[in-house]
């Protein structure tokens, strides 16, 4: 991926937070209200992903049509929904961008839709590591036993999480 630079900003209207708003709800369900605030903004870049700043800060970011929050957003403000829970093993390959093979993963929340994104957290402490799309359900990945199951989107250390605002 290109290095990412911001191209423009603004702050959104009431009617655009609301469809923000509820849009995160679609992906983390009541959990998306830790992410409301009176200030949000609108950060174009000129890569294939559009960041939006709460709080000045960049908490929510939209790739390939999905609006989730980054890295930072789950570390900032947790939420439960959406987790793929990895082995320690599989912690140096995610964090260098590797997809998320079926051997490494422990556990998987119940809310886990096919190509839909997921957060990606170790299973010692719970730290995000990754946000992922899944490629299975949760009971069909659960039921896998090889093979990759969630493309690796944003990971700590990208140009996301590396991007000072």
């Amino acid at each position: 991926m290109a290095r990412i630079t911001i191209r423009k900003r603004h702050t959104v209207r009431k009617g655009e937070a609301a469809v923000i708003a509820s849009r995160l709800e679609e992906e983390l369900g009541p959990e998306a209200g830790l992410f409301s605030s009176d200030r949000i903004e609108v950060a174009e870049t000129g890569g294939p992903v559009r960041l939006y700043l709460v709080d000045r800060k960049p908490l929510l970011f939209e790739r390939e049509g999905f609006l989730f929050p980054t890295l930072r957003g789950a570390i900032d403000r947790p939420f439960s929904a959406r987790r793929v829970t990895v082995d320690m093993g599989a912690v140096p390959f995610v964090v260098n961008g590797a997809d998320i093979m079926r051997p490494g993963i422990v556990r998987v929340t119940d809310d886990l839709r096919a190509d839909r994104p997921a957060l990606v957290v170790e299973e010692r402490h719970g730290t995000p590591l990754a946000v992922c799309i899944a490629r299975l359900d949760a009971v069909e990945l659960r039921s896998e036993t090889a093979g990759k199951v969630c493309r690796n989107i944003h990971h700590v250390g990208d140009e996301i999480w590396n991007l000072e605002v």
